[in-house]
């Protein structure tokens, strides 16, 4: 870790920052472009990658980072400009080259997710979803068969899968014209599977469930974007809707894919998870401490 900081688990290792530091846009200086940038650009991306994953407010990052409305201002200026997808978009092309994938890729999956909003989201841009008692917003992601992100659309929870997915599907068929078929489960069934194949060109295949289940089983392709989205709810920001713009929450997105791509290309093997801790009994045998003089118990 660098002594730039607090060492919070959140904070970009060396090797990390050096994936992510080349793709930030060159600092704006000179006679016309503004002062010379006060606070490290690294503290910057760690206090944006504190708020993601702990769920902080901006006001209530903590005084080691930059001033929050210098964070807040660096994460509108890199939205604004693009520079989120860029940085996005060349860290997943590099996880794709060292899983022996080509860096575009041929297929996708597509599903949603409704999440609860905070009472600060204006109530424009938030609805019920009736089938999932869900009254918030709608996450719609297009995703390799890797689970890396390739587009992403936030709307009223209140929206039909099959009417959202075709911002998502469409930015997909723009940005990735190799990607010829994406998998989807029943909810993007019936006019989305006509309008995919006569007005994008590309097939919109619907996985869906063996005759007979019962409870939730693994599908073959889809639980890939399943997997996808418990990557996303890992970090509290994501756990729930707190972004007064749907563009903000997509950007949230992929912040927190950006952080998941950086670790898998630094970490150099398979990702573990700690094992269970088992309880250590004590003997009945030992013996208690005494009470001191000092002690107020008695």
């Amino acid at each position: 870790m660098s002594g730039l900081g607090g060492g919070y688990p959140s904070d970009l290792t060396d090797e990390q920052w050096a994936l992510v530091e080349p793709l930030l846009p060159p600092a704006r200086v000179g006679p016309k472009g503004g002062r010379r940038e006060k606070h490290p650009r690294r503290r910057i991306v760690d206090a944006i990658f504190y708020v993601v994953r702990t769920r902080c407010a901006w006001r209530q990052l903590p005084k080691d980072f930059a001033p929050w409305p210098t964070v807040y201002w660096y994460f509108t200026w890199w939205h604004d400009h693009g520079t989120v997808e860029r940085i996005h978009d060349a860290l997943r092309g590099q996880v794709r080259e060292a899983d022996g994938r080509d860096v575009e890729p041929s297929a996708g999956l597509i599903d949603s997710q409704s999440v609860r909003t905070a009472d600060t989201v204006p109530a424009a841009t938030r609805g019920f979803d009736a089938g999932k008692r869900v009254k918030g917003r709608k996450r719609f992601i297009v995703t390799d068969t890797l689970g890396l992100l390739l587009a992403v659309h936030g709307a009223a929870a209140s929206v039909q899968d099959r009417d959202g997915a075709m911002r998502p599907l469409l930015w997909t068929r723009l940005d990735y014209p190799g990607v010829r078929k994406v998998w989807a489960d029943q909810g993007f069934a019936g006019r989305l599977v006509e309008w995919n194949a006569r007005i994008l060109g590309r097939d919109l295949e619907v996985l869906r469930k063996d005759h007979g289940q019962r409870g939730f089983q693994v599908q073959p392709k889809r639980w890939a974007v399943e997997r996808t989205f418990s990557w996303l709810t890992a970090h509290r920001r994501l756990a729930r809707d707190y972004e007064t713009s749907p563009a903000h929450s997509e950007t949230m997105i992929r912040w927190a894919m950006i952080g998941i791509m950086v670790r898998r290309l630094t970490r150099g093997r398979a990702a573990t998870r700690p094992g269970p801790r088992h309880l250590v009994r004590q003997s009945s045998q030992t013996t208690r401490r005494p009470l001191t003089d000092g002690c107020c118990c008695r």
